[in-house]
């Protein structure tokens, strides 16, 4: 939704405006609310319903689907359109969904002891990156909003390179804040690790000069050059705005930041950091009703992305991390690692995917923990059972904190601190293995036990909750019910007068009917006259004297005694002051909970940590992983023994393991058949290293992995049309980042580069990439290509190779064995998986003709070199028939005279014995090494390519020629 769209319906609606000063009382304040709140929605509450006025009042019914009506006054006609405040949840996350922001205006006093206008105020602004209500927001999940903005021009700046951004995110459901500041690329690449709902952006980064509100900004003019930086670029659904651009001011952004942490302008890097800091703070306490500092949000961690293996938004689109781009949207990587028992342990294994490791010695010690969970059944499962009733305690000592947590919140607190005693005897005693000399069960990692030391059992703070609230209180706070019996003499005083007048009354129609002689004489209540003793018309004549007529009906009299009016009174005024006091006592117990927030945090953190551990013990167990050496030794490269793709392999009913050596520095050039699996085969290899740096076992039979710092990937085809960017655009710009960035620590995967485009000019873009990865940026590389011809930097580069895919074909048919092999491929049976792909009959064999004709040219063509598959081929496969050339005539055309020559087996060699009149035998490998002479005779011609033949030539050859040296 377009900022003037969103201007029509937020702010003061022009109706309203244009008759200000004479409207009434209640219009007014609603006036008022928007004014403050220009950028928002103001729902105002009126009784039961959020009523919004005018446009709002239009945009409201048209999203939400409600009707809508009409509010009249002396001043005209208004559009009016309400949502059940009982039921707003549903009607706001629509509002949201469409991209506007609300501003909540509730009445902030008792309707019945006000006297005149209710006083309303907005007591929260919704907007999709502070949501905090629980009906709105995903269970294990993070909902960040973020704030950037540019470091200010210095004296001498050469303002014609990068500028340094500063980056700060908040979850305000669980007051977790994170600050960082790098180049552009750098923080919008932390954007989209950290994937908020909403950034807002400080002067400079829009260089429109405006806020989001219209409003001139002349901050702007800090640096108009551009930062070559789009904070919607990873995420097009994301919400990015402006803000008041006051609160990016430093003076103003080191106020804001003293109630948070110590020394601010220490403890910050830099000017960008301090000041995004600032501002997105100052964006949370507007959002929360500008109550002041949010005292839950005291976990402010400042880091440098260098600290974690960075993964780009198309690293982690291609490696489908989180979001899968084909039909099986939950079939991701989180998907499979996800076995944990309780959102706070959903949220952390989602934080460590999102930034994995580094640091080789914090590795291991994951990997430590998660080996001993998976050895040590009954710790794991007696965790898991004992997480699985935990609540999301993050988020409840949020709401407990803002002071909007209720009797529930408090009891589900206390259900979670309940469990901790439990772990840590679990913990102590798992009674499967370990035992020390004594017979006693211990965890046997230092990471384990530093866990379990930092599982705080809070007990006073569970005592306190436990002996205050009743153990299955009502929702709502004011009206009694939720402080338990004992807790305080004054409410126990006041409750049992309530109680015992209740009482009193319940025995009154009995004794009055006694003392009356009337049957039907009845006792009752309502919420207008109070009790009343209730006589039919037919015994009036029978009623005492010190009866008083309270209300008539048609058929009856009400009345009350003296005695009954007493003991009314003393019930009313008993739970009246019992119910206040009980609030009383409710908010003074949730304040003292509140003051323990850090240690419940700190409880939090620990408890998602074990959590996610046991989450990747169960998961290796389940599926077979096994624990990864990693090396620090910058020298070391892959090695993966009979490694699988953890996603693919869920899903296909067999799945064939492939081995990786690769070493540091080398570029694999991997070719093979459509569909044979090269792009499983890397991904695999990445999510391997991925997994391995998460703290995760991976999916192998053994692996030794060094640990990289960035991975990179230029994988699939797809466009961006709505930023105008072609399918080849969009390759180029991913190509080119990985080309300024990728460097020694660098993993980079290239699938198909340079297919987007002309044959001539793709073949070209490849090649010199490949030459340039390998001789400027040294990256450990996988490059997959139909290229077939980049197979030549084997023989051209020193730590180039070559991987390919086989397959066989009988009968016509190819079947895709999915195994890699050293050497290269000729052949990517095009025609053949569309024949497989449901491509009609008549399509198929005109392709077949079309590569016959092509390929017939080319033999036939006069002087012409033969060569390869790859270099025949135009925008279509290459020929499936290629391969049945024969060796023979393969070789008998080639002009390369470092080839061995391949003589009739009944043809006697030059220097043989034939020549002096010994007979030979029908076998010419007779003088060859026996394991040379072996493989020759068992070289299937028939079924070899040429480039494998050529392959396995020369490494005879090469063998020959150390056997004869």
């Amino acid at each position: 939704m377009s900022t003037a769209d969103r201007e029509t319906v937020t702010g003061v609606p022009p109706g309203i405006a244009a008759a200000r000063e004479e409207l009434t009382p209640m219009l007014s304040q609603y006036a008022e609310l928007c004014a403050t709140h220009e950028d928002a929605i103001v729902l105002f509450q009126v009784g039961d319903f959020y009523e919004a006025f005018c446009e709002a009042a239009e945009a409201v019914a048209r999203v939400c689907e409600v009707t809508l009506t009409e509010r009249s006054d002396s001043t005209g006609d208004y559009p009016m359109a309400g949502i059940p405040i009982d039921n707003a949840a549903s009607y706001l996350e629509a509002l949201l969904d469409a991209g506007y922001r609300v501003a909540i205006g509730d009445q902030v006093e008792d309707a019945e002891a006000a006297s005149g206008l209710v006083d309303r105020a907005v007591t929260e602004v919704i907007t999709p990156g502070t949501v905090v209500e629980d009906d709105l927001l995903e269970s294990g999940t993070t909902n960040y909003v973020a704030a950037v903005t540019r470091e200010g021009p210095a004296a001498g700046d050469d303002h014609d390179s990068a500028p340094t951004l500063g980056l700060a995110a908040v979850d305000v459901a669980t007051g977790e804040c994170l600050v960082t500041a790098g180049d552009p690329g750098t923080v919008a690449e932390e954007l989209d690790r950290i994937a908020p709902a909403e950034v807002i952006v400080g002067p400079g980064i829009d260089d429109s000069g405006r806020d989001d509100l219209g409003h001139d900004d002349p901050a702007a003019d800090l640096d108009r050059a551009p930062v070559g930086f789009d904070p919607a670029a990873g995420d097009p659904d994301r919400t990015v705005h402006g803000h008041d651009p006051a609160v990016f001011d430093r003076s103003a952004a080191l106020g804001r930041l003293e109630p948070y942490v110590s020394a601010p302008e220490r403890r910050f890097g830099g000017d960008a950091e301090l000041r995004a800091a600032g501002a997105v703070l100052a964006y949370a306490e507007y959002t929360q009703g500008d109550d002041g500092p949010l005292e839950y949000v005291s976990r402010v961690r400042r880091y440098d992305p260098r600290d974690r293996l960075r993964l780009d938004a198309a690293a982690q689109r291609s490696l489908e991390l989180f979001e899968n781009r084909g039909l099986g949207a939950s079939d991701t990587l989180f998907d499979v690692l996800d076995s944990t028992n309780c959102a706070l342990g959903r949220r952390c294994l989602e934080r460590w995917l999102r930034r994995p490791l580094v640091d080789a010695e914090a590795i291991r010690s994951r990997h430590d923990a998660v080996g001993e969970l998976a050895d040590r059944t009954l710790v794991r499962e007696g965790i898991g059972d004992a997480l699985a009733t935990a609540y999301d305690l993050e988020r409840l000592v949020g709401r407990v904190s803002r002071g909007r947590a209720d009797a529930r919140d408090l009891r589900s607190l206390h259900a979670t601190l309940a469990v901790v005693p439990e772990l840590k005897a679990t913990l102590a005693a798992g009674g499967d293995g370990g035992e020390d000399e004594e017979g006693e069960d211990l965890l046997r990692t230092d990471h384990l036990r530093a866990l379990s030391d930092r599982l705080d059992e809070l007990a006073e703070v569970r005592e306190l909750i436990d002996s205050a609230i009743a153990t299955d209180p009502p929702q709502e706070i004011t009206e009694g019910g939720v402080i338990r019996a004992g807790f305080d003499d004054d409410l126990d005083a006041l409750r049992s007068t309530e109680r015992e007048g209740r009482e009193w009354i319940a025995d009154l129609e009995a004794s009055e009917r006694e003392r009356t002689g009337i049957d039907s004489l009845s006792v009752g209540h309502n919420q207008v006259h109070g009790y009343y003793i209730e006589v039919t018309d037919a015994n009036l004549d029978r009623v005492p004297d010190d009866y008083r007529r309270r209300q008539t009906l048609k058929n009856s009299e009400r009345y009350y005694t003296p005695a009954l009016k007493e003991r009314e009174e003393e019930i009313v005024g008993a739970a009246e002051r019992a119910d206040s006091l009980e609030y009383e006592l409710f908010v003074e117990v949730r304040d003292r909970v509140a003051e323990e927030t850090e240690r419940v945090q700190a409880l939090a953190d620990a408890l998602a940590e074990l959590d996610a551990l046991a989450s990747l013990a169960s998961v290796a167990v389940a599926n077979d992983y096994v624990r990864p050496e990693v090396v620090d030794d910058p020298d070391a490269g892959i090695e993966i023994e009979g490694g699988r793709h953890p996603v693919v392999e869920r899903t296909e009913d067999s799945f064939v393991p492939n081995d990786a050596d690769l070493p540091r520095g080398s570029i694999a050039v991997i070719t093979g058949p459509n569909m044979s699996g090269k792009s499983t085969y890397m991904r695999g290899v990445a999510l391997s290293v991925v997994l391995a740096q998460v703290g995760s076992f991976v999916p192998a039979q053994a692996a030794r992995l060094p640990v990289f710092s960035r991975l990179f990937t230029r994988v699939g085809a797809s466009d961006d049309i709505a930023g105008g960017q072609s399918t080849f655009m969009r390759e180029m710009s991913e190509l080119t980042e990985i080309l300024h960035d990728a460097g020694p620590d660098s993993l980079v995967l290239l699938d198909e580069v340079g297919r987007g485009t002309a044959t001539t000019d793709g073949r070209a873009i490849a090649r010199a990439a490949a030459e340039f990865v390998h001789d400027e940026l040294g990256a450990t590389t996988l490059f997959a290509t139909h290229y077939h011809d980049l197979t030549d930097l084997a023989a051209e580069r020193e730590r180039a190779f070559n991987l390919h895919f086989t397959a066989t074909r009988e009968s016509g048919e190819v079947t895709f064995l999915h195994r890699v092999v050293p050497g290269a491929s000729s052949s990517s049976y095009g025609v053949e998986v569309a024949e497989l792909a449901g491509v009609p009959a008549p399509v198929v064999e005109r392709s077949r003709d079309l590569v016959a004709e092509t390929d017939s040219d080319a033999e036939t063509a006069p002087d012409a070199e033969i060569t390869s598959d790859a270099e025949n081929e135009s925008d279509t496969e290459t020929s499936p028939d290629a391969e049945d050339v024969s060796l023979r005539e393969f070789l008998a055309e080639e002009e390369a005279e470092d080839l061995p020559a391949i003589e009739p087996a009944d043809a006697p060699a030059p220097d043989s014995d034939a020549e002096s009149g010994v007979e030979q035998s029908g076998d010419s490998t007779g003088d060859l090494p026996p394991s040379v002479a072996t493989e020759l005779r068992e070289l299937d011609l028939a079924r070899t390519t040429p480039i494998e033949a050529l392959n396995a030539l020369h490494d005879l050859q090469n063998r020959l020629e150390n056997h004869d040296g």
